[in-house]
């Protein structure tokens, strides 16, 4: 056998046992959050959802810089955010939560090419952001802005940026917030400008522990933390249907599906997520 038929042949059968193993988690995941019935009481509720910014601000009081790690990845799923050598095309770009610059500083320093605006609801976090040693303002620009609330025209002028990415941030934000969110995006967005979107899936891991405690459920598929910070999980449906109803095209929607390994736990977590493009008609 040639050898690119048996690497094909390894291929498919990696393929293949994924897609088992995805269709065990998603059974297992359903039975689990099927019998997740109690939900928060409403006191709780709404105190989580109007200390949402206070909560993320002493999580970065106390994780600082070094929870999440810089997303090097980014520029490999999505090949808009990648340098391409032989252009010298500037683009703007507009990062929403972005945390302490996971995102910003790895970008710009792979490419020369384009400006980032980031935004953060946290000002701790953007504080962190304007004291790392590579902010620099002629490549980026930091900015305090709640995107249920604030308009993001009043620091970038409408259609103005070629993209925005949004890595984890939607699921923080309460679903019946998100439609301002995403019109508040669509805003300054050009014409045929992408949102590069990454969330929690439906069925992650992550939702199954949630499902498994008494008091984290705050409303269908939305739950919170410990810390009092909040995550809601996705279906390709619900992601698509609420872009689309705020004016986007989708370009692309799929899980995204990925085995973790916590070795010093010796414990796998099935790891699901969405990953999508909507482009600014």
């Amino acid at each position: 056998m040639a050898a690119d038929e048996q690497s094909g042949g390894r291929d498919k059968a990696r393929i293949e046992m994924a897609s088992e193993r995805l269709e065990s988690h998603a059974q297992r995941a359903k039975e689990a959050i099927q019998n997740d019935q109690k939900i928060v009481p409403p006191f709780w509720i709404n105190k989580y959802k109007k200390d949402a910014s206070r909560n993320w601000d002493i999580f970065y009081k106390r994780n600082t810089t070094k929870f999440f790690k810089d997303r090097y990845w980014l520029d490999r799923e999505f090949e808009e955010l990648a340098h391409k050598g032989d252009s010298d095309e500037k683009k703007i770009c507009l990062e929403v939560g972005c945390g302490v610059g996971n995102f910003v500083f790895p970008t710009i320093a792979k490419n020369p090419n384009l400006f980032i605006y980031a935004c953060d609801f946290s000002s701790r976090a953007i504080e962190m952001v304007k004291a790392n040693e590579q902010y620099v303002e002629s490549r980026c620009k930091a900015f305090v802005c709640d995107l249920t609330a604030d308009d993001l025209c009043n620091t970038i002028p409408s259609e103005t940026a070629d993209l925005v990415s949004a890595i984890f941030v939607l699921s923080a934000i309460p679903p019946e917030k998100m439609s301002f969110a995403i019109q508040n995006i669509f805003k300054v967005l050009k014409h045929g400008g992408s949102v590069l979107f990454r969330d929690y899936g439906l069925y992650d891991e992550a939702q199954i522990k949630f499902s498994s405690a008494s008091d984290k459920k705050l409303d269908e598929n939305f739950y919170v933390r410990q810390d009092g910070t909040m995550s809601y999980f996705f279906s390709l449906e619900d992601v698509q249907s609420r872009f689309e109803a705020e004016g986007f095209q989708t370009i692309s929607n799929e899980y995204i599906y990925r085995e973790t390994t916590n070795r010093k736990l010796e414990m796998n977590a099935d790891r699901i997520f969405t990953q999508c493009k909507f482009v600014k008609p």
